[in-house]
């Protein structure tokens, strides 16, 4: 039995573990366990994709095989993009799976290390793609908060929203929705301090990210 696995599963429950390696390479696993580690960087190991993804840990980014026995790093990758995991993925290759590790970029990997690989390279990319996970992170919780504040908005305002981002004047908006061109703005005003938008250009970018208005394309 693996018991260098059961000693990671314990410990990738932990909230200071933001790193998964998944190999089935044991020596591998222990040896980059103790690398990171030297460096500050706290991972738990796992021998196989199936016990990786039984753990209910939220990792930040997760260092994968691209060949093991049971589900590929490919078959991995695609699960957790199912279940639209914000994990970063970097893909370990050995030689002659760069085709692989060229489809898993495609499919959104972060990056791919071909083994053996150079230590610092590794922790380089390691490094970035957890500046690339707390930022991930942080889009997402301001869209969550930007959804909330939406939902608390009456519906005449979440029209006037979506009217205004469309390009349409108080004018116009009153004529579509019957109402006075006083009143569209009272609700334009109150529905921007509730989304905290401070003028029309922030007020426009928080509807395309709520999806009220197609993006414009770039120039």
């Amino acid at each position: 039995m693996d018991t260098s696995l059961q000693e990671n599963d314990r410990g990738g429950n932990s909230p200071d573990h933001e790193i998964a390696i998944v190999d089935d390479d044991q020596a591998l696993r222990e040896s980059l366990v103790w690398l990171l580690g030297s460096v500050g960087l706290e991972a738990a190991a796992f021998a196989d994709g199936e016990h990786f993804l039984a753990s209910p840990h939220s990792w930040k980014v997760v260092l994968l095989d691209v060949r093991m026995p049971g589900l590929s790093g490919l078959q991995v990758q695609q699960l957790l993009a199912d279940r639209q995991a914000n994990a970063m993925v970097i893909m370990m290759t050995g030689h002659g799976d760069v085709p692989m590790a060229t489809q898993a970029l495609k499919n959104g990997a972060f990056d791919f290390i071909e083994k053996p690989f150079n230590h610092q390279q590794l922790i380089d990319s390691l490094q970035s793609a957890l500046v690339q996970a707390q930022q991930r992170q942080q889009r997402n919780l301001q869209q969550q908060e930007l959804n909330r504040r939406f939902a608390m908005l009456r519906p005449k305002e979440q029209q006037i929203i979506r009217l205004v981002a469309q390009g349409m004047t108080s004018r116009e908006i009153a004529q579509q929705m019957a109402i006075s061109a006083k009143t569209v703005e009272v609700y334009r005003q109150k529905a921007m301090k509730t989304l905290g938008a401070n003028n029309l250009a922030e007020l426009v970018r928080q509807a395309v990210a709520l999806g009220l208005v197609a993006a414009l394309p770039d120039a």
